[in-house]
């Protein structure tokens, strides 16, 4: 009875995400997120979805992980004293 719950919740949390994205009267992200992190406990697919976008979310630097190296300059830094 809860698994199903939880399940019908994650359901709702998506469809609301999914027409705040396309309605613009409220942020669809806001409740898409959760809904997916929810399904994503029951459903194999959509867990390796989150685990793929968190590793991409992580290299970009949004999640507090390691920001991308700069490249390097051409000149070399001064040295004025």
């Amino acid at each position: 009875m809860r698994h199903a719950l939880r399940v019908g919740l994650g359901v709702v949390l998506v469809l609301v995400g999914i027409a705040g994205l396309i309605l613009p009267i409220m942020p669809g992200w806001v409740f898409l997120i959760p809904g997916l992190v929810i399904l994503g406990d029951y459903f194999p697919p959509i867990k390796r979805l989150l685990h793929w976008a968190k590793e991409k979310a992580e290299k970009s630097g949004v999640m507090g992980g390691k920001a991308p190296d700069a490249p390097p300059t051409s000149q070399p830094p001064s040295s004025e004293s």
